[in-house]
C-alpha cells in the first residue's frame, strides 16, 4: 500500500485554499520546511488549480516511492489513466536528468505496484518557464502501458491531459481508493538497499513482502533472535545463510549490520566482504547520498567526513583481518557478517600471502580460522554470520564453505553452529564437514537461514534455475524453464555486438542501468573493442551517469565477474569468448597464454571458469542479450569452431535470435 501527504478529489482540491492544502501536506511535520519548498508548493498548487478545472478524478500530492526514497510531486487519476507529474519550478529547459527522474517514478509504479501493472501510466515533466514543446504519444516495445515521458510548461498541462484522455479513453475507470491500497512489492538493487537501510528504512519498506519473498524477513528475524540468544547466555555462535543467486543474502547482511549499529547496547556489528569492488561501490554510494542529504538540509559536510562513518559500517575483510594481526584485543564489534564467505582463502593461500606480503613467517591459519579467532577473543559472547553462495568461487585459493566448518570443528569447540539445511546440497561441497560438525558441536538446522526466491530479477524468479540448467547441460529442463521465463524476462541471442548494444539502449528506460560483462579470461574479444586487461573503475562504472564515458551506459568499458559479483544491472550484454566452449559431454575450458589458447586441466580452475559464467549470466534484473561472436577463419585465435558449438547450443534451448 502506498500513501500521499495530500489526497482528494480534483474538484475538492480546486475549491480549497492554497494555505489549507499546504497545511494538510505539512501537518505531520515530515518535511524540513523552508521558504523555497513552500514557494514551490504554492506555484505547483496554483498551476494545478488552473489546469485541472474541467477534469474529474483524484489528486495525490507528495506520493510515496519507498524503494527510491522519494516522493512524486503529483499523481492524478483521471478516468482509466494514471498521470505522474514532476514539477521543476522556475526551470526554463527540459533537462535530460529531469526527464529520466519522472520516467523512473513511473517505472517504479509499473514494475512494483500491482494495480499499475495493467494501468496506462503517463509521466509528465513540467518545466514551468520553458517554451511549450510539441509532443507525440509514444509507447515502447515493452508494450506494458507505460508511454514515453511528455514535456510541458505551466500553460500546457491542460492541452496534454485533453489529448491523452481522448487517445486512451476507456469505459473502465480506475478506482482511486483501490489503486492506492494495491500491494507494492519493490525489489531494490543492492546499492539502493544499502542506501535506504543506512537511512533507517526497514527491509519491509524497501523490498517485496509478498508470500514468495517472506523468508527475507524471516531470515533477518532468525539472525536477530540468535544475536539476542548469544548475548543473553554468553554464547558464541556461527550462522550459515544460503540462497539462490540474487536471493538477497547481501541484503540480509546489510539489514543485520544496520540494525545493530547502536554502540550503547554493546552489540555493534560490521559488514565485511572480500569483494573489493562491492565494498568500494557501496561506500561511495552511501557517501554520495550522505553528502547530498546534508546539502539538501542546508548543512555542510565534507566527503571525507561522510565516508568515515560509512567505513565503520562496511569494510573490506582483508583490512579487518590485517588490523587484528597487530592488535591482540577483541574486535570492537560483537557481530561480524562475512559476505560471500565461500570466497575466503584456504590455509595454503593465506599462509603464502602472510609470509610474502605481511612479514608473518609463523602464520599458520586459513583465513576463516583466523577470522573466527578474532571474534573468539571476546570473553562473553560473539556471533558470526556467513553469507554463502553456491557455485560462486571464482578465484585461486577460494576455499569454499567447508573451510569455515573445518575451522570450527578443529579449533573452536565451544562455538554453536546454526546451519541452513540447504548447505548439504552438493553445490556447496560441505557434506562431509557438516557430518563432522554434528558429532562435536551443538548444531541447529534452521530452514529460515535459506533464501529460496531470487529477488534480483523481479520479472522472473527462475532465471537462476535456467542458468544452472544451461550450465549443467540439462537440455530439456533448460528448454522448459526458458519457455516459462521468456515472456517476462527477455533473453536474446546475437552474433553482432552492435545489434546487442542497440537492443540494450532500446530496452532500458529512465535510469535503468545497462552494460557489457565478460569473463576475465575473454582475451580474444579485442577485435570487438573489448579488452579485459584495460583498467576500469567499478565505482564509476556502476554509479556514474549517462554522460560519463566511464559509466556502464557508454558501453565502452566492460566489467568482469570480479567487478560485478554481488551487484546487478537492469539489462546486461554477456559477450562470450573462446575460453568457455560447449561440447556434449562437458564445457571445455581454456586460458589464453602468449598467442594461443591452452586447455585448462585443473579441476579447480575449470570450476572457477564455470562459476565466472554463472556470475555473468545472473547479473541482469530485467533481461539480457548474449553475444557469441562469429570468429574469423583467418585468425587461428578466433576460429569459428571455438564459437559455433556454443551458439548452436544456445539456439537449441529456444533462445530467440535477434534479427
Amino acid at each position: 500500500m502506498l500513501n500521499a501527504y495530500y489526497s482528494d478529489s480534483i474538484q475538492n482540491f480546486i475549491t480549497k485554499s492554497t494555505e489549507e492544502i499546504i497545511g494538510e501536506i505539512t501537518i505531520e511535520n515530515k518535511f524540513d520546511i523552508n521558504s523555497n519548498t513552500v514557494d514551490a508548493w504554492i506555484q505547483q498548487i496554483e498551476i494545478l488549480k488552473n489546469q485541472l478545472e474541467k477534469y474529474s478524478g483524484n489528486i495525490f500530492l507528495e506520493f510515496s516511492i519507498p524503494r527510491m526514497g522519494k516522493r512524486i510531486d503529483c499523481l492524478l487519476i483521471i478516468e482509466n489513466l494514471v498521470f505522474v507529474l514532476e514539477f521543476k519550478v522556475g526551470e526554463k529547459e527540459y533537462l535530460k536528468h529531469n526527464i529520466d527522474q519522472v520516467w523512473d517514478y513511473a517505472l517504479d509504479l509499473k514494475n512494483f505496484h500491482k494495480p499499475s501493472h495493467k494501468a496506462i501510466i503517463v509521466p509528465i515533466l513540467i518545466a514551468t518557464e520553458a517554451n511549450f514543446a510539441e509532443f507525440s504519444i509514444i509507447t515502447t516495445s515493452h508494450d506494458d502501458g507505460l508511454i514515453y515521458p511528455i514535456k510541458t510548461n505551466k500553460q500546457g498541462l491542460n492541452i496534454i491531459l485533453e489529448k491523452i484522455i481522448d487517445f486512451f479513453s476507456d469505459k473502465n475507470h480506475l478506482n482511486a481508493n483501490e489503486y492506492i491500497k494495491g500491494s507494492y512489492t519493490p525489489t531494490p538493487t543492492i546499492i539502493e538497499a544499502a542506501v535506504n537501510l543506512y537511512n533507517e528504512h526497514s527491509v519491509e519498506e524497501i523490498t517485496r513482502n509478498d508470500s514468495d519473498a517472506k523468508n527475507l524477513s524471516k531470515t533477518t528475524t532468525s539472525i536477530s533472535n540468535t544475536i539476542e540468544y548469544a548475548k543473553k547466555f554468553n554464547k558464541k555462535v556461527i550462522c550459515f545463510v544460503t540462497g539462490v543467486p540474487g536471493a538477497g543474502k547481501t541484503l540480509v547482511g546489510l539489514k543485520v549490520a544496520t540494525t545493530h549499529l547502536d554502540k550503547e547496547k554493546g552489540n555493534t556489528s560490521v559488514f565485511l566482504s572480500g569483494n573489493a569492488p562491492l565494498v568500494a561501490i557501496l561506500q561511495e554510494a552511501l557517501t554520495r547520498d550522505k553528502v547530498k542529504r546534508e546539502k539538501e538540509k542546508g548543512n555542510k559536510i565534507t566527503k571525507s567526513a561522510a565516508k568515515n562513518g560509512v567505513k565503520a559500517f562496511i569494510q573490506i575483510i582483508h583490512h579487518y583481518r590485517d588490523a587484528y594481526l597487530v592488535d591482540p584485543n577483541p574486535p570492537y564489534d560483537h557481530v561480524a557478517i562475512f559476505d560471500e564467505a565461500q570466497r575466503a582463502w584456504n590455509k595454503e593461500q593465506t599462509i603464502d600471502f602472510m609470509r610474502r606480503k605481511k612479514n608473518q613467517p609463523n602464520f599458520n591459519f586459513s583465513e576463516p580460522e583466523f577470522l573466527i579467532s578474532c571474534l573468539d577473543r571476546h570473553k562473553d559472547w560473539a556471533l558470526i554470520v556467513c553469507l554463502v553462495g553456491g557455485g560462486q568461487e571464482i578465484n585461486t585459493g577460494e576455499a569454499g564453505i567447508s573451510e569455515w566448518l573445518n575451522a570450527i570443528n578443529n579449533s573452536f569447540p565451544s562455538w554453536e553452529v546454526h546451519i541452513s539445511p540447504n548447505l548439504v546440497d552438493k553445490e556447496y561441497d560441505a557434506i562431509k564437514s557438516i557430518e563432522n560438525i554434528k558429532i562435536n558441536h551443538v548444531t541447529n538446522f534452521d530452514e529460515n537461514l535459506h533464501l529460496s526466491v531470487s529477488m534480483r530479477s523481479f520479472r522472473a524468479e527462475n532465471v537462476s534455475l535456467f542458468i544452472k540448467q544451461l550450465l549443467d547441460l540439462e537440455l530439456e529442463n533448460a528448454i522448459n524453464t526458458y519457455k516459462s521465463i521468456n515472456k517476462n524476462y527477455p533473453i536474446v541471442l546475437t552474433r553482432n555486438l552492435e545489434k546487442a548494444k542497440l537492443w540494450l539502449k532500446e530496452k532500458a528506460r529512465g535510469n535503468e542501468r545497462y552494460g557489457i560483462v565478460v569473463s576475465s579470461q575473454a582475451q580474444r574479444l579485442k577485435p570487438l573493442a573489448i579488452d579485459v586487461k584495460s583498467p576500469m573503475n567499478p565505482v564509476n562504472w556502476f554509479l556514474d551517469d549517462k554522460d560519463d564515458v566511464r559509466s556502464s551506459y557508454y558501453l565502452e568499458d566492460v566489467a568482469t565477474e570480479f567487478q560485478v559479483q554481488g551487484l546487478e544491472l537492469d539489462w546486461a550484454c554477456v559477450t562470450w569468448d573462446g575460453d568457455f566452449r560447449f561440447s556434449k559431454e562437458e564445457w571445455k575450458t581454456f586460458s589464453f597464454v602468449g598467442n594461443k589458447w591452452q586447455n585448462i586441466h585443473k579441476i579447480e580452475r575449470k570450476k572457477y571458469l564455470l562459476n565466472a559464467y554463472r556470475v555473468l549470466l545472473t547479473r541482469a534484473r530485467q533481461g539480457m542479450v548474449i553475444v557469441v561472436p562469429e570468429g574469423n577463419i583467418n585468425d587461428p585465435t578466433r576460429n569459428p569452431e571455438f564459437y559455433n558449438p556454443t551458439y548452436s547450443y544456445l539456439v537449441s534451448l529456444g533462445i530467440k535470435v535477434l534479427d
